[in-house]
């Protein structure tokens, strides 16, 4: 009993076994800056040197293929190479393991369920900043900046999701789905969040990488739909032990919005859609009877996960 007690009152990191190089809370922190400015400024400049300030006459297959390969050199790279550098024995930190088929038909009903929930939050969220905008100057100059940092992403991904042809959309589901899924969640998911984990308690370690995850998004109108989203795959990781499970679903996410902009055009990525006020009870009330349904969803996966896929916790 004295050694069961003792065992709960260790640290993390003692818990778990691993002997890193440095302080892992420290070296997620490392990481996010490092990245952010190899992704962001260097990944950025090295595109104007290419293309230039105008992308709308840039090729926009090459355009597509060096943000596939910036997602991969400067995400996922340093990723791997930091979770070598620090704890040497990457399996464990990045969690790989295959989950059953089980595992994954849990998460994606969790997704299927959170999906609407966000577009609902989103459109009650537009509206609650129109009305705000309407009789408050600060809220008016938010939502300005807000539309216009919207219209540049919308211009910016429109065209590499346009696609004329079959090749052009297997493409447009590599660069914006499949690669994406892999970089940012063996980093976010792998090597960030499970840093954390080894330093602080897993819903802080959650809320945290799932807050820097948003940020580095830059999409304000979008930016606590991300957060809810990020923090849902941090849960999926946490309780599953495999990074396989939020690859899966932020491959499904950003497939449906493919789809769904293959479907509507700018309109299906564009978050600043404002509905009306008969509009707006109708998702309010979807957004809360959502929002009832997906806890009780997280509950049941946090109380009987274990026993619903066949796992031994014990072995996890």
């Amino acid at each position: 009993m004295t050694e069961e007690n003792n065992n709960n009152n260790l640290s993390p990191l003692k818990k778990s076994g691993i002997e890193p190089t440095m302080p892992p809370g420290k070296a997620a922190v490392y990481a996010l800056f490092i990245v952010f400015f190899l992704y962001q400024f260097g990944g950025g400049l090295l595109q104007i040197l290419i293309f230039g300030f105008d992308l709308k006459d840039a090729n926009m297959n090459a355009l597509r293929l060096f943000t596939a390969g910036g997602q991969i050199l400067f995400i996922l790279a340093p990723a791997l190479i930091l979770a070598k550098l620090v704890y040497t024995d990457v399996t464990p930190i990045l969690r790989v393991k295959v989950p059953n088929w089980k595992e994954v038909i849990v998460f994606i009903v969790g997704l299927g369920i959170l999906t609407p929930l966000l577009q609902n939050f989103i459109y009650v969220q537009n509206f609650l900043i129109q009305k705000l905008s309407e009789v408050s100057g600060f809220f008016e100059t938010l939502k300005t900046f807000f539309d216009q940092m919207d219209t540049l992403l919308t211009d910016m991904y429109g065209g590499i999701l346009s696609a004329s042809s079959i090749f052009e959309m297997i493409l447009v589901v590599l660069v914006v789905a499949f690669v994406p899924a892999i970089c940012e969640e063996v980093f976010f998911r792998g090597f960030v969040q499970k840093s954390f984990e080894l330093s602080i308690k897993p819903f802080w370690a959650i809320f945290i990488t799932s807050i820097a995850f948003s940020l580095y998004h830059f999409n304000p109108y979008g930016f606590l739909a991300l957060l809810f989203l990020a923090m849902f795959l941090g849960f999926s990781v946490y309780i599953s032990k495999s990074i396989l499970i939020p690859v899966i679903l932020h491959f499904l996410n950003n497939f449906v919005s493919i789809i769904v902009y293959f479907i509507e055009g700018g309109e299906g990525l564009s978050n600043t859609a404002v509905v009306t006020s008969e509009e707006f009870s109708f998702n309010l009330i979807s957004l809360i009877l959502l929002s009832i349904i997906f806890f009780l969803f997280l509950y049941f996966v946090k109380k009987y996960y274990y026993k619903f896929t066949n796992i031994n916790e014990e072995t996890q």
